[in-house]
């Protein structure tokens, strides 16, 4: 009910009968309309829609024309395709390729292995699906989606000719032909509208590196200034950082045949992120530290005076260029107070390390080291960054972030695949249902789909949501529009606005999973042929069918093994704390890009658990996930400092005596970290006696890093302890 005029929002709600009105819109507030969407898209949106829909019916009147005997296959998928950017569509359609390649040889082998073995035949099925789906969680973007297409292709071409498994080569090279002829359509129509394909990758590339540097930029100059809320939102880069490194892949798709961008920009975000931990690792350092620092308070200045100055310099190499001498000049002025300090130490002359002011020097160089090698990480993003953008004669640089595996989750992935598919099955054999070939399909189709989504019981719901309005809409076609009609053209007409529809809807966050369904569904429910049109019950048998399936499918992620995010949770805690325990022992070492990767992954992890308000518990997980990162890039550091052999034999020592430690992490008790803070007390010692300058620099790093591990490991010691489940 609209509110009444003069009616304040405070008396609405201090009167209890006026509880049920609504205060008066303040002026310029909107009304939220949830389909805005729909009568007032954006223009890529709606670009997206028409053009996506006009492929779409292309293929399936030349399908039509060709006399194919499924003809809406084609149209289908168009629509599976095509994705919001050219990359994404062309990456998509090539591993599709792929995918339904494997599926074709694997179905011809099941039907030829068991043409008459039901009873082997699905299991095997079964089995390779459930395969698929495993495989297909440990890797990401669309080499994962081609994993699952294999295993659905199989069972939608095998389980097409099951009846007649004579013809199971004649059915496959058909659905082969649907997929090849929709990928060219969208293809086609794509390309019409992708001008100066490979400089709007370059410079796609280039705006999002740039907006990661000014946000890491700005993160460690608040960080540096000791703005404890900047350690928080830098949080939050991580998930952004990973879909930068995702939409990589499909700008370098877009370039066509280029040199090395994508793996400078790969290795520029890598850089970035490991910032990020850096400038963590100095606001450890700055809180560990009791005594004042005025000297390094200055030098921390020029600092945030620089950073501020970043973000509106790289717009051009020059000034990347100038920004990178600017940068070695500081780094030079860091280099030389550490000098000062040593100078000054040496002009003490107290070998003793009993003078008062010998701490308060040392302190000085671990953090000017610290932010010396800050700096440096900044110096190689900065340098990816410009050969990011730019061909290099030559080049043979490689550079791939690793991924979190959940090997568990990869399990439970395939245990359910194989055993909706034996559960369809074997009801479709108890039951002998006409149309239960369908139902079988269309259960491993969305079990496939959905078997890697972290969340499938939300998504695999949204598509039923979406199927149901598939449903509806293609009633009204089957039944009132489409019997009247005997021209494509008039056919392309009563589809245009529904297709329209559903592709606005494809390009609305909110909707997506629904216009998912949507699109799909909706030629397969039409079900146009040449040879005649549905009826009252063949189109309610086909779509009944295909409707069981779905719902059959979402309550099989709902009963078998379902989704629970507390447990994913808690198995990458365990994971972390084995990879921690991986880092200070194994051989070689670890590069620092392998243990990066992984984190940012579980980050992103972490944040799309999170949803639009985090709660404690998960800003916990944030926090200790970025923790364990830290702690994990200076492990690594450390074994690179025993690696050059510079440290005195009992500083060496000490500093394996904390990698043994940490080689034997539980997080159950106080041991690693105590170890820790001892070798640091022993370091500072030796350090204070040490005469070698060079061993001094490199005594002066391991503490620094030392200072990181301990601080870390007790300030999340409960995160850190994976026997039991962490909440806030």
């Amino acid at each position: 009910m609209p509110a009444l005029p003069g009616i304040p929002l405070f008396l609405i709600k201090r009167v209890p009968f006026l509880s049920h009105l609504r205060p008066i819109r303040q002026p310029g507030e909107t009304r939220n309309n949830a389909f805005r969407w729909l009568y007032a898209p954006t223009p890529a949106a709606l670009g997206f829609a028409v053009r996506t829909t006009v492929a779409a019916m292309m293929a399936l009147v030349i399908a039509m024309w060709m006399e194919l005997d499924d003809p809406q296959w084609a149209a289908m998928t168009v629509w599976i395709v095509a994705q919001g950017s050219r990359g994404e569509s062309l990456s998509k359609s090539r591993w599709r390729i792929v995918g339904t390649a494997i599926g074709v040889i694997m179905s011809i082998t099941l039907i030829s292995a068991f043409p008459q073995y039901p009873w082997l035949f699905f299991p095997a099925l079964a089995i390779w699906l459930g395969v698929c789906c495993a495989l297909a969680t440990l890797v990401h973007n669309f080499r994962s989606y081609a994993l699952v297409l294999a295993g659905y292709t199989t069972a939608i071409i095998a389980l097409g000719a099951v009846n007649n498994p004579e013809n199971v080569f004649m059915v496959a090279m058909s659905r082969a032909t649907y997929i090849i002829l929709g990928i060219t359509c969208e293809a086609l129509l794509a390309g019409l509208f992708a001008h100066n394909l490979a400089a709007t990758a370059r410079s796609n590339i280039r705006t999002k590196l740039r907006s990661a540097l000014t946000s890491v930029s700005e993160a460690i100059s608040s960080l540096l200034e000791g703005n404890q809320a900047a350690l928080i939102r830098s949080r939050t880069l991580f998930g952004p950082l990973l879909s930068i490194n995702d939409q990589i892949e499909f700008s370098e798709v877009e370039m066509g045949p280029h040199g090395h961008e994508g793996d400078h920009a790969r290795a520029a975000l890598a850089a970035v992120s490991v910032l990020l931990s850096r400038g963590l690792g100095m606001t450890v350092r700055l809180q560990s530290l009791d005594r004042a620092q005025p000297v390094f308070d200055q030098t921390a200045l020029l600092t945030r005076t620089f950073l501020e100055t970043v973000p509106p310099r790289l717009d051009t190499d020059e000034n990347v260029e100038l920004v990178r001498h600017d940068l070695s000049l500081l780094r030079a002025e860091c280099r030389q107070r550490i000098v000062d300090a040593l100078t000054e130490e040496i002009a003490i002359g107290d070998r003793t390390a009993k003078d008062p002011r010998i701490p308060g020097l040392l302190d000085q160089r671990i953090l000017h080291n610290a932010l010396d090698e800050l700096l440096a990480e900044l110096d190689i993003a900065l340098a990816e960054f410009k050969a990011s953008h730019t061909v290099i004669p030559g080049d043979h640089f490689r550079f791939r972030l690793q991924s979190h595996r959940d090997w568990r989750e990869a399990a439970y992935n395939g245990v359910r695949a194989a055993a909706a598919t034996v559960a369809s099955a074997l009801l479709w054999e108890i039951t002998a249902w006409p149309t239960g070939l369908g139902f079988v399909t269309f259960v491993t189709l969305v079990c496939g789909l959905f078997a890697t989504r972290e969340n499938p019981v939300l998504a695999t719901t949204n598509f039923l949501k979406g199927g149901i309005w598939a449903a509806v809409v293609s009633f009204f076609l089957v039944f009132l529009l489409i019997p009247r009609m005997s021209e494509y053209e008039m056919l392309i007409a009563a589809m245009f606005i529904p297709s329209v529809a559903g592709g606005l809807a494809a390009r609305n966050a909110s909707t997506a999973l629904h216009a998912a369904a949507y699109t799909l569904l909706l030629p397969n429910f039409v079900h146009t042929w040449n040879q005649g049109r549905w009826n009252e019950i063949g189109w309610f048998n086909s779509t009944g069918a295909v409707l069981l399936g779905v719902a059959f499918a979402v309550a099989i992620f709902r009963l078998v093994l379902p989704f629970n995010a507390a447990d994913e949770r808690w198995r990458m805690r365990r994971t972390m704390l084995q990879d921690l325990r991986t880092l200070a022992a194994a051989q070689p070492i670890p590069l620092t890009q392998d243990w990066t990767g992984r984190n940012i992954d579980r980050f992103a992890r972490v944040i799309r658990h999170a949803g639009p308000t985090p709660s404690p518990t998960i800003e916990g997980y944030l926090q200790g996930t970025l923790a364990a990162m830290t702690i994990g890039l200076n492990i690594i550091r450390l074994r690179n400092v025993q690696a050059r052999n510079q440290l005195p034999p009992q500083a060496r020592q000490a500093v394996q005596a904390t990698l043994n430690r940490m080689s034997q992490f539980t997080g159950k008790y106080n041991r690693a970290s105590t170890t820790a803070r001892r070798a640091t007390a022993i370091l500072r010692q030796i350090e204070g006696r040490e005469e070698n300058i060079t061993t001094r620099i490199e005594l002066t790093r391991a503490i620094a890093y030392l200072i990181v591990v301990s601080h870390e490991l007790d300030a999340n010691r409960v995160f850190l302890d994976a026997s039991k489940r962490f909440k806030v």
